[in-house]
């Protein structure tokens, strides 16, 4: 089977993939269900990105007025740190910058806030332009968790994976052998918390 099939069906290649956080700012930390979870994620997805030496891009949503990126998230190893006014991450910004960084780049990692406007609005962008989209469960939330769970069902259903941090260090990993095994074994021993987790799984 072909590279770009197996990815197509949710395997992930490190050098063809990129990690995406969207506005996790501080601002948003009283309002948003789960966002210390969310802030844990985020951090183990950082950590494990460098290791695969994958590029992260972190976006801030009007940040003159809402702030920045929340201080327990250290964004100093991230590609690149822009703000938008745009919902959707996928800007021209970005773009042109995932262009020139990942020139294979075949898979998106998506984590952050809020699961409804801008990670939603950024599947649609991702997909359209024809990018496998990876969403992190466990790594998403919004305000209300109706709003959570049902963007999630409505972003499965237009294609995307929907996925847990977990799954996907272990598919970047593939192998026991590989170089990561002791650090990605280390971060996966903090899951996320089981009220968080049955979130993602209840039925409206």
């Amino acid at each position: 089977m072909g590279c770009r099939n197996i990815l197509k069906l949710g395997a992930l290649e490190a050098k063809k993939t990129a990690f995406l956080l969207c506005d996790i700012q501080e601002t948003f930390r009283p309002h948003v269900k789960h966002f210390g979870d969310v802030v844990k994620v985020a951090n183990k997805m950082l950590a494990a990105a460098k290791h695969f030496q994958i590029p992260v891009y972190i976006s801030e949503q009007y940040p003159k007025g809402l702030g920045h990126t929340t201080k327990d998230i250290n964004v100093a190893d991230a590609a690149m740190v822009y703000e938008k006014t745009l919902f959707s991450m996928y800007t021209p910004e970005l773009q042109e910058r995932l262009k020139k960084d990942v020139p294979g780049l075949n898979s998106v990692v998506l984590f952050g806030i809020e699961a409804h406007v801008c990670i939603e609005q950024t599947v649609i962008d991702l997909l359209n332009d024809d990018l496998v989209v990876h969403v992190v469960a466990d790594g998403v939330s919004s305000r209300s968790l109706m709003d959570r769970g049902l963007a999630l069902q409505r972003m499965q259903s237009l294609g995307c994976f929907i996925t847990t941090a977990e799954n996907v260090l272990f598919k970047l990993m593939k192998d026991k052998q590989s170089p990561q095994f002791k650090m990605i074994t280390k971060l996966v021993k903090t899951p996320t918390s089981e009220s968080f987790a049955f979130d993602a799984n209840s039925k409206l």
